[in-house]
């Protein structure tokens, strides 16, 4: 009924708000009716062992107020959008409304103003309602500026002081009142003028500031302190900036033997490109008998011509036309626009700075000889030139004494002879530390090379020794020891002590120093004399001939790039008969011929021409190669999973998944190349030979392509294993007791087919 639902609306208004009626009987309602909330907050807390009432600001049984209480610090009443259920600090973070106000400050005891108006930033965060006041700095203000009110929450003025400012109080023409100081709001930038709109506020125009009359007044006097014309600005910041640091070097020369005592001075001049200056100094030659000064002209703009020195005011930015008026205070004067009897100098620039130019320094003529490459790179660039041709001057005018040494004494070697006439403290002659480092024995690299030498004479019984020579790299010594062999009468041992050798048929006390033999000075058939020991070279170990064709630019006789054209122009004339001697002596045609018979051949044609190093070197490098070709591929599998198995090795997915990521096609098949690759990139722990070889053990398509999960599945120890086999990579060997016997690994085989062809374009 009616009343009914009058009972129970009256019921659920009594439970939301205070009823005014008396507290009688009759006249009121039970609270309880219609509640559904009876939750008590927590009031009462335990801090540092004393019961503490923690409740102030919360609410008492089911959300109601407690007598007395008053309401909690206010929020801005933002409405949240749908399906958005983050947090204000979450939602709104770095979300910041700008708004432009200002205000006015009172000025006392001062007659040139008696307000000011101070423009500020007010700037309101959305995520926790806080509030920050900036000032921006103005130039000799004298007023502290920047950040008048830190940011935190600004109370409202009394006698609300107990809620805060929120976004309802902001908007454009509205004041607010921050601690005493009221501001007027006047503008915003387009996100808070947007994010207003959202909220259903109607956001004005901006409005005008109004102008601080100091600052006008300010403004003014400066402004009537300007010159009529402004000073002319000489922009020198851009060439500054493009040019600092850069320098033009030319080397010149100055004839001064036209006056008495005068000589020839090679000096080199710079021109600093940041701001035209020029900077010139002397080179002065040790025992010149001329005192070092650090310049010869100090740095400065240099002038063409040289002119009297000008009176002073003469030489000035501006020119005065007339004045007119009284003298002193009040008079006025016209600047000349034309600038009417100015004095101009030219001075030199880039651009008169080239090669074979006469320069006048300051009434001296100085001829520029040379530049450098920054300099002729600068004028190529810039001007076009390209002629840069150094002027070759007698050398009488620039080149000095030569100083000439005296001749060795005896004591000593030479070098720490030497160092007594260099300075009065003598001091020991500095080795090359670096080499030493770099060509000292490391690991399997001796760094030694060793040759078999016998003692060229006529004598039969010396003929027949053998000796090794060992030459070391570190510090270019030379050490000779002769094999003892049994039953020939010669104890064997050390034949020549350690040390650097001179070349023959050089004065012993000479005032230039000695030659010594270097690597190059050694090679299988060089003959030479160690104290007045002729020997001859008659072979080297294994490791001499690779590192000399490893190092083939620091060896003459191993590098084939040199050797190739000699042996072509050698045989020019006699291809058919190199051509016939091969088929002679290979009725098979396999293509190969035996290495005797091959040097034989080369020695024939080249009648001298060549030495046995350079024959020996053509032979190995057409050598037939036996090594992975006599290698079954089921070692090659054995051999690779025990490494794998003794590396630990198990990571078989990833190393598939790293082909399948350079497969793009998605063929399932790459080439030798990049299968080799791969396999490098992947760490993978097997040795670099018997990597190569299982890769080119592995069939191929028409397109020289392998399938890299078949690869993949014969390494795979874990689920294919194969009986274990000993594998060990076969590095290069230093044999430290070899004593010049025949190696093993002697060149059995030339293949001449290849020889024919490189040399002489031959196929078949």
């Amino acid at each position: 009924t009616i009343g009914d639902a009058l009972f129970w609306y009256l019921v659920k208004k009594t439970s939301s708000f205070k009823m005014s009626l008396p507290f009688l009987p009759g006249n009121s309602f039970n609270a309880k009716l219609g509640r559904e909330k009876f939750h008590k907050s927590h009031h009462f807390d335990i801090g540092n062992d004393v019961s503490l009432y923690v409740g102030q600001c919360k609410p008492g049984i089911g959300g109601d107020n407690l007598p007395s209480q008053k309401a909690g610090p206010n929020r801005s009443q933002i409405p949240r959008g749908e399906g958005n259920q983050a947090p204000a600090w979450v939602a709104f973070d770095r979300q910041v409304l700008n708004f432009d106000a200002f205000f006015q400050e009172a000025v006392h005891e001062k007659a040139e103003e008696k307000f000011r108006i101070r423009t500020c930033k007010i700037y309101f965060y959305l995520e926790d309602d806080t509030i920050q006041v900036i000032e921006p700095s103005i130039e000799n203000s004298g007023v502290p500026q920047g950040t008048l009110i830190r940011r935190h929450r600004v109370p409202l003025p009394e006698p609300r002081d107990d809620k805060y400012y929120t976004v309802e109080d902001f908007n454009i023409g509205n004041e607010i009142t921050l601690y005493s100081k009221t501001f007027k709001i006047t503008g915003c930038d387009q996100f808070t003028r947007n994010f207003l709109r959202k909220l259903g506020f109607r956001v004005p125009e901006p409005e005008v500031s109004p102008g601080d009359p100091y600052c006008s007044h300010r403004k003014n006097l400066t402004e009537s302190m300007q010159p009529l014309r402004p000073y002319e600005k000489h922009d020198t910041l851009k060439q500054f900036l493009e040019h600092d640091r850069h320098v033009l070097r030319f080397y010149c020369w100055w004839d001064d033997t036209t006056n008495m005592f005068g000589d020839s001075r090679e000096m080199v001049l710079h021109y600093f490109l940041a701001d035209d200056t020029i900077e010139i100094r002397e080179v002065i030659p040790p025992n010149s008998g001329r005192d070092s000064v650090p310049l010869f002209l100090r740095r400065g703009k240099l002038p063409k011509e040289i002119t009297s020195l000008a009176q002073p005011g003469t030489v000035t930015d501006r020119t005065v036309l007339n004045v007119f008026g009284p003298t002193g205070h009040g008079g006025r004067y016209i600047l000349d626009s034309l600038k009417t009897g100015a004095l101009h100098y030219d001075f030199y620039t880039d651009s008169d700075l080239t090669i074979g130019t006469h320069m006048n320094v300051w009434g001296r003529k100085i001829l520029l000889t040379d530049c450098d490459e920054f300099t002729k790179e600068y004028y190529r660039t810039k001007y076009g030139i390209t002629n840069f041709t150094p002027i070759q001057l007698k050398r009488d005018m620039l080149s000095g004494i030569n100083r000439q040494w005296p001749p060795y004494n005896g004591f000593g070697s030479e070098e720490d002879s030497l160092q007594n006439c260099i300075s009065l403290i003598p001091k020991p002659p500095r080795r090359d530390f670096i080499k030493f480092m770099e060509k000292d024995r490391h690991g399997l690299e001796s760094n030694i090379l060793r040759f078999v030498a016998s003692i060229d004479t006529d004598n039969t019984i010396n003929a027949d020794r053998r000796f090794i020579v060992s030459y070391y790299l570190s510090d270019e010594t030379i050490a000779v020891f002769e094999p003892p062999l049994r039953n020939t009468g010669v104890m064997g041992g050390k034949f020549m002590e350690r040390t650097r050798m001179k070349k023959p048929d050089q004065s012993y006390f000479s005032t230039q120093l000695s030659e010594y033999y270097t690597g190059r000075d050694l090679y299988v058939g060089a003959k030479l004399q160690f104290n007045r020991f002729n020997f001859k070279l008659l072979d080297a170990d294994e490791y001499a001939f690779r590192y000399m064709e490893k190092h083939e630019g620091e060896f003459d006789h191993a590098n084939m790039c040199k050797i190739k054209p000699k042996l072509k122009s050698l045989a020019a004339g006699r291809v058919n008969e190199v051509r016939d001697f091969f088929l002679r002596n290979d009725p098979d045609g396999t293509g190969f011929v035996q290495y005797e018979q091959f040097r034989n051949l080369l020695h024939q044609v080249a009648n001298s021409g060549m030495s046995e190093h350079e024959i020996m070197t053509v032979g190995r490098y057409f050598a037939e190669q036996l090594d992975n070709a006599s290698m079954n591929l089921s070692i090659l599998i054995a051999a690779s999973q025990e490494q794998l198995r003794r590396s630990n090795f198990e990571d078989f997915n990833k190393l598939l998944e790293s082909f399948m990521h350079h497969d793009i096609n998605r063929t399932g098949t790459v080439d030798r190349v990049h299968g080799h690759g791969v396999c490098r990139a992947f760490k993978l722990p097997l040795p670099e030979d018997l990597l190569r070889a299982l890769i080119d053990r592995m069939e191929v398509d028409s397109n020289g392509q392998f399938s890299y999960e078949q690869f993949v599945s014969i390494i795979n120890w874990r689920d294919n294993p194969v009986s274990t086999a000993q594998y060990t990579a076969a590095p290069m060997r230093v044999d430290g007791t070899w004593m010049g016997e025949p190696q093993a690994d002697r060149i059995m085989k030339v293949n001449y087919k290849a020889l024919l062809q490189e040399l002489f374009d031959i196929a078949q």
